[in-house]
């Protein structure tokens, strides 16, 4: 049955009996043969640290590193095994069944004692051997310890039977290595490290803090002896006084470390000090036999220490937890204090009277958007950022979600900042208003004094005149040319009632608008309206007088009155003419500039037929002159019925003519202004309309981004990353458009027909995409988070993208509860209403109606995710404490780092259970407290 079994698995067949055994060269041969005509075993594929710290020539450790079902090949040219460690680690586990061996190359022939060896090692019964002596009782025998190897995952090429049993030193120390692989190695891993590299790192961590111990590898390392008295020091220093220990006796050092390890550890020497020593390069496989005994005798002192190190990255995770906690309340607290301290600046309406004052506000403003908003926006951004990452951090670590002090969660935050850009929106609306109100005032400030100025002018003297009693004296003609030129008087200061009404309506709109020297204005309004009465009273008078005296006097000059009634009004023309030339306008276009050009074009249209009319009025006063030389009359050098002379309309008519071209030019200079402040709306409206669609065009693009993310999340980050500095490229863009802006606020231009974007629609759009790209960012950050620490594939990843994106129907980012059950049918599960019903509870705990992707991931790899919970924390407090239900201040102090301990120390609650001693502290509490299943 034996023989049956080993050729069935494609093993060499039996030799007849007495044929010699198998040498070296027929076993090869026979592999050679066996490669040209078959496929050889699958080796299942290694990790490439693995590959690449496997030594050249040593296959055998393959072996070691593989998972059940690799292959352990023994090839015949390299194979090098130490007979006398391999046989006493034989009997370091035989002699527990009372027997032990001499030589390894005969003891195992007849395949007894390599069944029973492999009974102790592995503590399961082989099945029961044959007691013949012959060579196929032998052989069978062999062949139940081959298959019971097999059976522990291990596939056995080129290692028969017939060989052991014919006594082949090589293959029978190769069976024994995999033996030793598979039982005493192969299971050692240290952070999911290899056996090799595991037991490696283990003797370095071990030996890190000793003088002159370098441990690098399983040969040269320990030739010295230090190493291994190292080993023994550390975790049983009362064996060896590591002090008196010296780097130039490595004999000693070697000969002190077996001695105490059979003494005291019950490690049988394996080894030769002097052979070690006079080794250029000892054998490694007998080293790594050799000290992976160590490893198993201290296995209990590496128990206390994984424990301690499950809880040390534990509390490190909630360290790191409440580093961020506190980072987000003290970023939040600066946040809101600052929204707190400058919104009672905003909201101050408090106006100032001069333009000035109200121009360094406006420049004010403009730092505080252009220079201290910003990084405040910045800092909301990064707080958001700052708060997802953390919440992430506590669900992926099973920690309770971190609720924020009152009044600082982000909601609380994003209101204050909805309130700042309110109050911010108003202030600048006021202050713009604000500055058209006074840009107003002082255009009715200087016209009132303008037309007050010429109404006094106008009426100086007035009084004295009306008060004359010249008429008493003069004659009937000249009583009839006084009241004739009261007459002119009176349609005179009718022509004025106007003006005098105008300045009381620009002095009455001064007052509604509150200006600021309203006071002046309503005296010098005052006296002007007095004095206005006074004219009145005086005219009326003066005619009643003169009407008495015109009874008395017949004879009146036709011609002297008709100059003074064509004269009168061409003054009162020439003086409007002189008073609009010098009037003061306020416009704020192109084209209510071309309406004054147009205005004064229909003027200048005018000036011939006033000057024909001008031409008549002297024409009159020469025929006066021409009848007073004919009839010998005394002449006239002025009218009796007004005191204008042809000089004073001569004057007035060369004033005009000098004021017309003056005006030409200032219209011309307003239109130039007007015409720049157009071109610098076009130029704004230029920019603003390629950054504004180029804004809501990025906008829309990270939000599709953020729907359909594809690739890997490294693929994904630098796209983003591209994305964010392409964007923070842009930024000069917005730079200049605030220059240009600035430019039409110091123009005092506040429309632009050109577009329909404002700077503060830039300004809104602008953080909203920062905004947006950082959030997005922000997700694939998470998304990696995520996928480090549940351990995804990027396949799997890629996967739930995909049905996540298929289901995402409005493409928002979000699945509503429908989609999310489509998604979970097309999936495979098989949901009723009850169990739909938990799982939304789950992954949309608040109830707000939708299931977002952060949430669709944590559901799909909650149930397989392997992550350190409070009953493995309680447990690794329960190895430390010796199986204690409590555990004491000294032995966290032992067996943890000096920050950790204290950090235990400072946060369990004493215990109060019974017998336990004073100081005795409750570590199951705390382990439940550190994943929010308790309070402390």
């Amino acid at each position: 049955m034996g023989m049956r079994r080993w050729n069935r698995v494609g093993r060499a067949k039996a030799q007849p009996p007495g044929r010699p055994a198998a040498t070296l060269i027929n076993v090869i041969s026979i592999v050679q043969r066996r490669k040209q005509t078959q496929r050889g075993p699958v080796v299942f594929p290694r990790s490439h640290s693995a590959q690449a710290a496997e030594p050249e020539g040593e296959p055998l450790i393959s072996a070691m590193r593989s998972t059940p079902g690799t292959v352990a090949h023994i090839p015949q040219t390299h194979a090098v095994f130490c007979p006398q460690t391999f046989t006493a680690w034989c009997n370091s586990h035989l002699r527990k069944a009372g027997t032990q061996i001499e030589n390894i190359e005969e003891d195992f022939r007849n395949g007894l004692k390599l069944m029973l060896l492999l009974e102790v090692i592995s503590g399961e019964r082989l099945p029961r051997p044959d007691k013949g002596k012959m060579r196929f009782h032998k052989i069978a025998n062999v062949n139940k310890a081959l298959d019971f190897i097999a059976s522990k995952g291990v596939k056995l090429v080129s290692i028969g039977a017939e060989e052991i049993v014919d006594g082949n030193l090589k293959m029978t120390l190769g069976m024994i290595w995999t033996i030793i692989l598979r039982f005493a190695i192969q299971d050692i891993s240290v952070e999911e490290t290899s056996a090799k590299e595991g037991l490696l790192l283990w003797c370095q961590r071990k030996t890190a803090p000793y003088r002159n111990v370098n441990v690098q590898n399983f040969h040269t390392s320990w030739k010295d002896g230090l190493a291994l008295c190292a080993l023994i020091h550390r975790h049983r220093p009362d064996l060896i006084d590591y002090a008196k220990l010296r780097k130039d006796d490595p004999v000693g050092n070697l000969n002190t470390a077996f001695e105490v390890a059979e003494k005291y550890l019950d490690i049988p020497k394996m080894l030769d000090a002097e052979d070690i020593v006079n080794t250029p390069k000892p054998d490694e496989k007998a080293v790594m036999t050799y000290v992976s005994c160590f490893y198993h005798a201290f296995a209990g002192a590496e128990q206390a220490e994984t424990a301690a190190n499950r809880i040390c990255k534990v509390l490190a995770v909630n360290q790191e937890n409440e580093k961020l906690m506190e980072e987000y309340e003290k970023l939040a607290s600066e946040l809101l204090e600052w929204i707190r301290r400058t919104v009672p600046w905003l909201e101050n309406r408090v106006g100032e009277p001069s333009m000035s004052a109200m121009q360094r506000k406006l420049e004010d403003f403009r730092d505080y958007r252009r220079l201290h908003k910003p990084p405040r926006v910045q800092e909301k951004c990064q707080l958001e950022i700052n708060f997802n990452t953390l919440q992430t951090k506590l669900r992926l670590s099973h920690r309770p979600a971190f609720m924020p002090s009152e009044g600082k969660l982000v909601s609380d935050i994003a209101n204050a900042w909805r309130g700042l850009e309110q109050v911010e929106k108003g202030y600048e609306d006021w202050l713009l208003s604000e500055i058209r109100r006074l840009q107003r005032l002082q255009h009715l400030a200087e016209k009132f004094r303008q037309k007050a100025s010429l109404h006094e002018a106008w009426t100086r003297g007035k009084e004295d005149m009306l008060s004359q009693r010249d008429y008493e004296s003069a004659s009937l003609q000249e009583v009839r040319a006084l009241l004739r030129r009261h007459e002119a008087f009176e349609s005179d200061l009718a022509a004025h009632q106007d003006r005098v009404e105008h300045i009381a309506a620009l002095a009455q709109e001064l007052n509604e608008l509150d200006y600021h020297e309203a006071a002046s204005v309503n005296s010098r309004c005052q006296a002007i309206c007095d004095q206005w009465d006074s004219l009145g009273t005086l005219t009326q008078k003066r005619r009643d007088a003169l009407e008495r005296m015109e009874k008395l006097l017949e004879t009146i000059d036709q011609l002297q009155l008709e100059f003074a009634r064509r004269a009168a009004p061409f003054n009162n023309w020439l003086d409007g003419a002189v008073e609009d030339l010098q009037d003061v306008w306020l416009v704020h276009s192109v084209e209510e500039t071309q309406s004054l050009l147009t205005a004064h074009e229909q003027f200048k249209a005018t000036l011939p037929e006033a000057d024909r009319e001008r031409g008549a009025i002297m024409g009159i006063q020469a025929e006066i002159q021409k009848i007073c030389q004919t009839y010998g009359l005394r002449p006239i050098t002025t009218s009796p019925y007004i005191s204008l002379s042809p000089q004073d309309i001569n004057n007035k008519w060369d004033k005009i003519r000098k004021l017309v071209p003056s005006r030409d030019q200032t219209l011309q200079e307003e239109l130039a202004r007007q015409q720049m402040n157009e071109r610098l709306r076009r130029q704004f409206a230029a920019q603003a309309n390629a950054i504004g669609p180029w804004i809501q065009a990025k906008v829309e693009e990270v939000g599709r981004l953020a729907a359909g993310l594809i690739g890997s999340l490294e693929d994904q980050m630098a796209g983003l990353r591209q994305q964010e500095q392409n964007i923070i490229n842009y930024k000069s863009n917005i730079d200049r458009l605030e220059g240009d802006h600035q430019l039409l606020q110091e123009s005092l231009v506040f429309d632009n027909k050109h577009t329909v974007y404002s700077m503060e629609h830039i300004r809104v759009g602008w953080e909203q995409l920062l905004t947006s790209i950082a959030r997005t960012i922000n997700e694939v950050e998470n998304q990696v988070l995520t996928r480090d620490a549940k351990g995804l594939s990027q396949e799997q990843l890629n996967e739930f993208r995909a049905s996540f994106n298929h289901f995402d129907r409005k493409r928002n980012g979000m699945m509503e509860p429908d989609d999310f059950r489509a998604c979970l049918i097309s999936m495979g599960y098989d949901l009723g209403e009850v169990e739909f019903a938990r799982i939304m509870t789950m992954v949309d705990p608040n109830a707000a109606g939708v299931v977002t992707f952060q949430a669709f991931i944590d559901f799909m790899t909650r149930e397989t995710a392997e992550t350190d919970t409070a009953e493995q924390v309680v447990a690794s407090f329960k190895i430390l404490a010796g199986d204690k239900k409590y555990i004491t201040a000294e032995e966290l102090r032992r067996e943890l780092p000096a920050e950790q301990a204290e950090y235990c120390i400072r946060r369990m609650v004493p215990y109060k259970g019974s017998g336990a001693p004073a100081g005795a502290l409750d570590y199951v509490a705390f382990s439940s407290a550190l994943y929010g299943e308790s309070d402390l």
